[in-house]
């Protein structure tokens, strides 16, 4: 039994690192002085690479769920950890100067090294109680990074929306759970697996559609996906940054994961998720059309790439590039995404329309930066969104659901436009004056995300063969 239960503790050696590295940058912010909290990221940066070094060679084991049936140790689990980690660095940079100032820098790391374990916890999650440990470490540390800004009012608003939206979703994705293992008689996804598809069809339809309601509001799809646009809006801009990016990639992983689970079931999953899927990505392309300020409109651009990513568990089981696709996608718009409000971290919070006109005269690597994630995120090659994209959209169409893949391609058309309104002024009009920067690490953390942007794109063919091999248990 103890050999068995050390065997469990070293499949989770990166998790552990990170519940411990968390824990350290706690004690070490209570104990230092205040005036010397800004060495906290350095700490947390320490912590994030060493979880990173110990997952890396998980890409080379044998693909299992391993911690008793609980946590998944395969290809798509250990990818999207690799990708939440990367995303954590990055937030780790643009965090550094923003909040020098602040007193809680060290308390600021402590929650997100908690908030990245429990989206890592989501990618891997192969029992219910595990998910919903995922789900509640990733929620609530979220609430408090969006509202660290206490005395803004923009910051408090988005904070409270975002908790209610979660409050009322998580406690009905607990009634979900409940139901399922009532009907399963377990929490496990393989033994769950075997126990549904024999279980009430009506009352296996109920604890899965609150299951996915849970989820949704985790990757921000309709129709929780309110809390989006506010929090890209009104949360602290490196916040913000990692809130619409790494609970996202733990969160459709999971999603996924949960198809894979009801493959057999007697439920009609596939239409479900293709609807919320094409309705998640035109709501937020449509809305993003009217926003004039540019973070918001940062928000409803991740709506939509959620409608995207969220085609990939439809065409699971019947594609078998649905899990490349999906991969490859994820990857691909965390790298945007970043990039994208690294460029407004840098400019230090500006995210009126009116602030990035002449941006390509002021401050002409910024801006190219911008446009490169845009591109990517309308999916322009060679960049690593049109990789993603055509990856997704060759799945969708080979599992039979044509129709999405072809709105899919329009709301990419109409995608288009509302970046160029950031963009064309950006190019065209004249600079309102002179546009000063943040510093040093917002800027390479910055550089570092446009650079993934553009190689997830020129490597996309080989990093689609890799995946090819990355299973999704059970």
């Amino acid at each position: 039994m103890e050999m068995d239960m050390a065997a469990a503790a070293g499949e989770v050696v990166p998790e552990i690192v990170l519940l411990a590295g968390a824990v350290v940058v706690l004690i070490t912010a209570l104990f230092t002085p205040r005036r010397l909290q800004h060495h906290a990221p350095w700490l947390s940066l320490i912590v994030i690479g060493v979880a990173a070094a110990t997952t890396v060679p998980q890409l080379g084991a044998v693909q299992r769920i391993g911690f008793f049936d609980t946590y998944a140790l395969d290809g798509t689990a250990v990818v999207g950890k690799l990708i939440v980690l990367a995303v954590a660095a990055i937030t780790v940079g643009l965090t550094t100067e923003w909040f020098r100032s602040d007193d809680r820098a060290g308390e600021l790391q402590t929650m997100l090294l908690f908030a990245t374990l429990g989206a890592v916890l989501l990618a891997g999650a192969a029992d219910l109680m595990e998910l919903v440990l995922g789900l509640l470490l990733s929620s609530v540390t979220g609430y408090v990074l969006a509202a660290y800004h206490r005395q803004s009012k923009e910051s408090g608003e988005a904070a409270i929306k975002y908790y209610l939206l979660g409050a009322l979703t998580n406690a009905l994705m607990l009634v979900g759970v409940v139901l399922l293992f009532g009907l399963g008689t377990t929490t496990t996804y393989p033994g769950l697996s075997q126990t549904l598809p024999g279980a009430d069809p009506l009352g296996v339809l109920a604890g899965t559609g609150l299951l996915l309601l849970g989820m949704a509001f985790k990757v921000g799809a309709v129709p929780v996906h309110p809390w989006v646009p506010d929090v890209a809006e009104g949360a602290p801009a490196p916040a913000a940054a990692f809130l619409l990016t790494a609970p996202k990639v733990g969160g459709i992983i999971a999603i996924a994961r949960i198809a894979a689970l009801l493959a057999d079931a007697p439920v009609g999953w596939r239409p479900a998720i293709a609807l919320i899927a094409a309705a998640t990505m035109t709501l937020g392309n449509l809305a993003a059309l009217w926003q004039t300020d540019v973070r918001r409109l940062l928000g409803w651009s991740a709506v939509s790439q959620t409608g995207y990513a969220l085609m990939a568990p439809v065409a699971l089981g019947r594609s078998d590039l649905a899990i490349p696709s999906l991969l490859l996608f994820l990857a691909a718009y965390a790298a945007a995404n970043l990039a994208a409000f690294g460029v407004v971290v840098e400019l230090r919070g500006r995210t009126d329309l009116a602030d990035y006109a002449g941006l390509a005269r002021t401050r002409p690597w910024l801006f190219t930066g911008l446009v490169i994630a845009f591109l990517s995120m309308v999916g322009i090659p060679p960049l690593g969104g049109f990789a993603g994209k055509l990856a997704l959209f060759a799945a969708t169409i080979d599992a039979g659901y044509t129709w999405l893949a072809v709105l899919a391609v329009i709301n990419s058309v109409i995608s288009l436009a509302y970046y160029a309104r950031v963009l064309g002024p950006g190019y065209f009009e004249p600079a309102p004056g002179p546009v000063p920067v943040l510093g040093t690490s917002a800027a390479v953390a910055t550089g570092i995300a446009v650079v993934a942007t553009v190689a997830t794109g020129v490597v996309a063919e080989p990093l689609l063969r890799t995946f090819t091999d990355a299973l999704l248990l059970p």
